[in-house]
């Protein structure tokens, strides 16, 4: 059995893409597990099959699986991923529309050098669940910030990160209060306008960046008061830069195609 795939990452947080119609049917979850899977497998955060063209509305629909084989409903960087592979294709130009799990997000093309682009998206309108929750952990009960962002996200604020943010982060992302899972960022003041972050998603762990962590974490740092866009997230891969219009978070961010080729499962 043959997968099809191009590799791509979006501030080295990094996705597999496939069309849809040359994945192969059966168990898709344990063919994600497979093709993601960083020493018997491609290695990924996630496989993203693309369909192209799935409405009048849309260029493109795609149905992301975690490395773990979970499903998810958004992410920002495997978004701006499926977008460049959109361009790349001849399939979207300068504005790009992705029906996602969480929605429809518009995306728009501010440069392009070969196979690298920067985009802006729209990541939506960032709700509100508990500005501030009382997280009861192993260690002992945790401030928190509850955020949708078309995903479930925790954010948890921090002075540093000199402690095992990482263990922390597996036991919130599987806490019982949460009953599928959530995403964690740890967020850190940075400035006025910039915060720094790290990050453990549902279904992946550890990822050197996120899209819709950053955006949980932006919406965070506002409604604590820590930061106001236009705001600069500091991730391990870099920076992403995030402003606000109508309420909608916009973030920019990169997004490079970097091998193809066909995974043998």
């Amino acid at each position: 059995m043959q997968i099809p795939f191009t590799k791509a990452h979006g501030a080295r947080n990094d996705f597999l893409l496939t069309w849809a119609a040359d994945a192969p049917a059966g168990d898709r979850a344990a063919m994600a597990r497979a093709i993601c899977d960083r020493h018997t497998g491609v290695g990924a955060d996630g496989w993203i099959l693309l369909t192209a063209q799935a409405d009048a509305a849309s260029d493109g629909a795609i149905e992301l699986y975690n490395s773990d084989g979970s499903a998810a409903e958004l992410s920002g960087n495997g978004t701006r991923c499926a977008a460049a592979f959109l361009i790349r294709h001849g399939l979207a130009a300068e504005v790009v529309r992705i029906r996602t799990g969480a929605g429809l997000r518009t995306l728009r093309l501010l440069k392009r050098d070969r196979l690298t682009f920067e985009f802006e998206m729209e990541m939506g309108v960032p709700e509100i669940r508990a500005a501030r929750f009382d997280l009861p952990l192993s260690t002992g009960a945790r401030d928190v910030t509850l955020v949708w962002v078309g995903n479930p996200q925790c954010a948890v604020p921090v002075e540093n990160f000199d402690f095992d943010w990482r263990s922390m982060g597996a036991e919130i992302e599987s806490h019982g209060h949460f009953a599928n899972r959530t995403n964690v960022s740890f967020v850190k003041r940075a400035g006025e306008h910039s915060i720094e972050v790290r990050f453990y998603e549902r279904g992946a762990g550890e990822t050197m960046s996120s899209g819709t962590g950053s955006t949980g974490a932006v919406a965070a740092a506002m409604a604590r008061g820590m930061a106001m866009p236009p705001m600069e997230v500091h991730t391990p891969a870099g920076p992403l830069h995030a402003c606000t219009k109508d309420n909608v978070v916009l973030l920019t961010g990169p997004a490079d195609l970097v091998a193809e080729g066909l995974f043998l499962l």
